[in-house]
């Protein structure tokens, strides 16, 4: 039987606390009852016989004696069936597209359940984004994931309505798109619902939208709940599927303001010393299951404050994830999409997903090529500002030529390009230089593609 406690203790922010519970759980679901009206929350700390709980929803229309609390005694739970794919839901799960609920073949808990790591699968398949910069020098692997790093005013968000139109696996595979989007303004919103509509893939997508003007707790919810719908869809329907969430840092910004509210001691920035665990706790969600044919792939995008890679959200993205695809302001200033950085970025698990069986024999040594003579693009761009391009040697104006190319030909692609596309693409840019200068290509391959 469940008991009902009268009243609260204390009110502050969206936090509610209540005296004198017994047998309380963390992240147990609260039913709270207020002037007729019901909301729900979640055990967030727990103080002897005091318990904190997390309104969703907000406590504007609070009062501290007029409402009765009732502890359900089991985690947040969300309902899933294939009926997910198609729909769109808020936050915290709930269908918002007014198409009703959906058939719930199960409830499961949205914090999900630790995968043991002997059980999971090495990643080595490719996905496909139809994106040059990536496809070809950063590969995203099936059960990778990838972070993308941007900042304010960069095209990040017409760079996840791309990969979420365009990503495909092999044929005769099931593939599906995850969504969740934290933070975002209602125009924001509308943008990727229509972007999705338009381009027909809106029946392989699951949605999750959470609005700027929607409660900061409901924020923490979001990326549960999508990543929820995403390891139901791939490990018990066997699907392949892509998690893309946006932004991380509104997430992280929503830790910090809960935080904050809950009176604990700030670490860096701000943000509470558990940051790192609770965006763990999200990217670790992603990856193969021996025994399973699905896979979860996540592609988690944030704006750097300031555009600083080293600020705390970026820099503990970097440590959990493996690799990342930098933004660049300067591309986007010369007016090239996607203005993908490429020397600070990379794929750490590339090497084993591409070649001759997943995507072709020259993919790696064409990868390498192309870093290699952009690097050095730089050092030439810095002599000619100090001495003028018409004094470089021909050597380093033909590197001078490489980069426009490179960046307004090879980055910059108004179409979709299948990776065969993307690969020929970089051979036609590199024969801009000396055959000579080619020296991280195997001879037999050169001779084959140059």
């Amino acid at each position: 039987m469940s008991i009902e406690y009268l009243g609260f203790s204390e009110i502050k922010g969206s936090f509610a606390v209540i005296e004198g519970v017994a047998n309380a759980s963390y992240d147990e679901v609260v039913e709270i009852k207020m002037n007729g009206k019901k909301k729900i929350g979640r055990v967030a700390e727990i103080l002897g016989d005091k318990v904190i709980i997390q309104v969703f929803g907000g406590t504007d229309d609070f009062s501290i004696k007029e409402s009765s609390t009732k502890l359900t005694g089991k985690p947040m739970e969300m309902a899933v069936s294939e009926e997910l794919l198609g729909r769109t839901f808020n936050g915290l799960g709930k269908p918002i597209d007014g198409l009703g609920d959906i058939y719930a073949e199960r409830y499961l808990n949205i914090n999900g359940s630790p995968i043991n790591p002997v059980s999971r699968e090495y990643p080595r398949s490719f996905i496909q984004t139809g994106i040059s910069a990536i496809d070809g020098l950063m590969t995203l692997i099936r059960g990778q994931k990838l972070p993308v790093f941007s900042g304010n005013g960069l095209p990040h968000d017409k760079l996840a309505a791309q990969i979420v139109k365009q990503a495909q696996i092999e044929k005769g595979e099931r593939f599906c798109i995850v969504f969740a989007a934290m933070g975002v303004k209602y125009d924001v919103s509308d943008y990727f619902r229509r972007s999705f509509e338009e381009s027909g893939v809106i029946n392989r997508v699951v949605t999750f939208i959470n609005l700027a003007n929607d409660p900061v707790a409901e924020r923490i919810i979001t990326p549960r709940c999508a990543l929820t719908a995403a390891e139901y869809l791939a490990y018990e329907k066997d699907m392949h599927v892509l998690v893309i969430l946006t932004d991380m840092t509104a997430y992280a910004e929503a830790v910090r303001e809960l935080a904050s509210s809950k009176g604990e001691i700030p670490s860096r920035k701000g943000y509470p010393g558990y940051l790192y665990s609770e965006l763990a706790s999200l990217y670790e969600r992603a990856g193969l299951i021996k025994g399973s044919s699905g896979s979860v792939t996540q592609i988690p995008i944030l704006t750097m404050p300031n555009d600083d890679i080293t600020h705390p959200i970026p820099d503990l993205t970097g440590y959990i994830t493996e690799g990342q695809v930098v933004l660049d302001r300067r591309l986007t200033q010369k007016n090239i999409y996607p203005p993908i950085s490429v020397l600070p970025s990379l794929s750490r698990l590339m090497k084993d997903g591409i070649g001759e069986k997943t995507t072709r024999e020259d993919h790696q040594s064409v990868a390498n090529q192309l870093n290699a003579s952009y690097a050095k693009v730089s050092d030439v761009r810095a002599l000619a500002s100090v001495i003028g391009e018409d004094e470089l040697i021909d050597t380093d104006k033909a590197y001078m030529r490489f980069g426009e190319i490179f960046e307004t030909e090879f980055l910059a692609q108004s179409d979709e390009r299948s990776i065969g596309e993307t690969l020929d693409k970089g051979w036609e840019v590199l024969r801009v230089l000396p055959k000579g200068e080619l020296d991280r290509v195997d001879s037999e391959i050169l001779d084959k593609y140059y």
